[in-house]
């Protein structure tokens, strides 16, 4: 390994403010999932991104109407371009048909940053929703606006998934002087799950599979930068195009792992070696779970801190008395001279939004995609359900209701961070009063679903809008309500280190005389006060005090 590339990638990675440096999207694809329905996640981790829903409503535009390009990332106004006669409703990153797509980036050579161009992964994300109906439309849309207008970013993989088809699509920049980008896009077949995190995963491909479209100078301009050398069905994307060091592998294509490996009967050990350190068989893009996988599955995954792995986040030392899965940043840090990292979850403290996209071909039009959302970290929030028919954002979720330098206790964002940033200090006595409640509003939230699923179809269309939407609102503001609630609860029976002593029925304990009964004192474990002893031998051992 190269320690001095591996910890510049990684210092720069962690320092940069830009959304997509730490995201991860997982897939299944149909066939795959217990309800026949596809999948595919996200979450946009960044220490700079306010999580809120965005929304563009369906619009007819005059000939001639322009539409201003603004970078996702910065707000940096690239440019504008022609808009289309029409514009189909978003929310999140889903559209009223069911698309959506969501990103990781990988950032690649770079060499081949795109610095002529004025479409940034963002704006070809929001953009081609407004334009695509289909999976493979949105192809079309993407590597057409790349095409015309230039691409404004460095490497980027995309999860683009309608109510029937999965595809993962990875393109990078051609550099200074040249506008295109070169790009591979590659179906996922039915009952397999794959994802991408941060590193590009698709190596070797056919090259005659209708299954598998590419830019035709996807080899022959690595040829030229002298990038690859063989024939053409030896050409891997991955190994021309991206980056490969400790971070690409343990820190981006682990998190792809421990989704494999939660997925498959027996794990996936022998890809465990690549996830690591980068060694032997090559992690394929894709694999097929043992059982069908199920929203739960999913939301869950993106709750993982690599449990019960060798890189169990809550088991090493970083993780302190409290089994704390969660490291603060820089990720990486030296002794003696030797450079060491922290390791890097799906879940993490950092996050913006994140969300479980379930499409279901067999479900009216207003209620094909189902949108799971949540803000904060991924570990911790309550995900609700948006389904596609949806028009404007909850009040607790919309864009102006709090940012990231203003507290609001209407918004979801700054609730759910009320209740984490209090768990992460006292992580292993706070987490099972998290997991309750929780629990609860996403079962309750999950029955909603259903009765909506036997129910919906039976409406008109305007009625099935405003019930879809009133449960959106409902459970926007039952989640924000119960959330603040629960960390009110957190710190009166948390406070100082404490544990208030609890009644059956929940209610704090009291004296007759109405008093808080005394509390627990939780202490810390046992590997605590092993470390104590290890570091200071004998300075706080307790001895006879001489008798005079």
């Amino acid at each position: 390994m190269n320690r001095r590339r591996f910890l510049t990638f990684l210092l720069a990675a962690m320092a940069s403010t830009a959304i997509s440096w730490a995201c991860t999207s997982l897939i299944a694809a149909k066939g795959a999932t217990a309800d026949g329905s596809t999948m595919i996640t996200y979450a946009a981790d960044s220490h700079t991104l306010y999580g809120e829903l965005y929304s563009q409503p369906a619009a007819d535009h005059p000939a001639g109407t322009m539409r201003r390009v603004v970078e996702w990332d910065t707000g940096k106004f690239l440019g504008e371009i022609p808009e289309v006669p029409h514009t189909y409703a978003t929310i999140g990153n889903m559209n009223e048909h069911g698309l959506t797509i969501s990103e990781s980036t990988w950032g690649g050579r770079p060499e081949l940053e795109g610095t002529e161009g004025i479409i940034d992964y963002g704006s070809l994300i929001y953009i081609t929703l407004q334009r695509a109906r289909t999976a493979r439309e949105a192809l079309d849309v993407m590597t057409g606006l790349i095409r015309d207008y230039g691409y404004a970013s460095t490497g980027e993989s995309f999860s683009i998934a309608d109510p029937t088809e999965v595809w993962i699509m990875e393109l990078i920049g051609k550099g200074p002087g040249q506008k295109g980008a070169v790009w591979v896009a590659r179906r996922v077949p039915d009952g397999h799950i794959s994802g991408h995190a941060n590193h590009s995963r698709i190596h070797t491909f056919p090259l005659d599979d209708p299954e598998t479209i590419y830019s035709p100078d996807v080899i022959d301009f690595a040829r030229s930068k002298g990038f690859f050398k063989g024939k053409d069905k030896d050409f891997n994307f991955s190994r021309a195009y991206a980056v490969y060091d400790m971070g690409a592998l343990r820190g981006c294509d682990a998190r792809v792992w421990s989704y494999f490996n939660k997925m498959t009967e027996g794990g996936l050990p022998q890809y465990l070696p690549w996830a690591m350190r980068g060694e032997g068989e090559t992690m394929p893009l894709w694999v097929k779970p043992s059982r069908p996988v199920t929203v739960d599955d999913m939301k869950w995954m993106m709750r993982d801190h690599f449990e019960d792995t060798p890189m169990d986040m809550t088991k090493d030392i970083g993780a302190g008395p409290f089994a704390v899965p969660y490291r603060w940043r820089p990720m990486s840090y030296t002794v003696n001279g030797e450079n060491y990292v922290h390791e890097r979850a799906i879940a993490t403290q950092q996050t913006g939004f994140s969300f479980v996209s379930q499409m279901r071909s067999d479900r009216p039009d207003g209620m094909k995609g189902l949108l799971w959302f949540g803000v904060d970290d991924a570990n911790t929030c309550a995900y609700i359900p948006i389904f596609c028919a949806v028009t404007t954002p909850p009040y607790e979720l919309a864009p102006g209701n709090g940012d990231m330098l203003t507290l609001s206790w209407d918004a979801m964002f700054w609730v759910t961070n009320y209740v984490a940033n209090q768990a992460y200090n006292r992580y292993s006595q706070m987490i099972p009063d998290i997991r309750k409640v929780q629990s609860s509003l996403e079962d309750a939230m999950a029955l909603a679903v259903n009765a909506a699923d036997k129910a919906v179809p039976s409406m008109g269309r305007e009625e099935a809008a405003r019930y879809l939407q009133d449960m959106a609102d409902h459970w926007a503001a039952k989640v924000t309500r119960d959330y603040k609630a629960l960390g009110d609860r957190l710190l009166v029976k948390y406070l100082d280190g404490n544990i208030k002593k609890e009644n059956p029925d929940g209610s704090f304990a009291r004296t007759p005389e109405g008093m808080a009964v005394s509390p627990v004192f939780g202490g810390y474990n046992q590997e605590y006060f092993d470390n104590i002893v290890r570091h200071t031998g004998d300075h706080f051992k307790e001895r006879p005090v001489p008798q005079k």
